[in-house]
């Protein structure tokens, strides 16, 4: 392996570290606050992208997320030690989210991009990740007579 390669495979295993510890501290956090669904979407494409919103919900209402602060884990690029950080439980929800993004399908961003939506279960400590990749696709064909 080049050496990119080897810091790139340690980066991501210290973004799947942090993303469990993360998910711990969001789900307590939504917990205490009575959230029992959170709804983030996504979207992306030509090298950007974004949370679109950000949506809590208790039974069939919806509430707006607590100012509570907590600490969120960092996976910095250029090592495996995780920094710890407090941020805001909405920029905490988001970062999680980016976190799985680019555990699962790091580049999403990228060309024609994607979209999607992730589903937090606050009961089941469960997150659901509804992925669309954007592509572009070409068919040629050439005669001649």
């Amino acid at each position: 392996m080049t050496d990119f390669e080897t810091r790139y495979a340690k980066h991501r295993e210290a973004v799947a570290k942090a993303n469990i510890l993360n998910k711990a501290v969001v789900f307590d956090a939504l917990a205490v606050a009575g959230i029992l669904h959170v709804f983030v979407e996504f979207d992306g494409a030509g090298d950007s992208g974004q949370i679109e919103g950000v949506l809590a919900h208790t039974d069939d209402k919806p509430l707006d997320l607590p100012m509570t602060t907590v600490n969120l884990h960092n996976a910095p690029w250029n090592g495996t030690k995780l920094t710890v950080e407090q941020t805001s439980l909405r920029e905490a929800v988001q970062d999680l989210c980016y976190g799985y993004l680019e555990q699962t399908h790091a580049g999403w961003e990228n060309n024609d991009g994607a979209y999607g939506e992730f589903t937090m279960d606050v009961a089941e400590r469960r997150i659901t990740l509804d992925f669309n990749g954007r592509y572009t696709e070409t068919w040629s064909d050439n005669h001649t007579f």
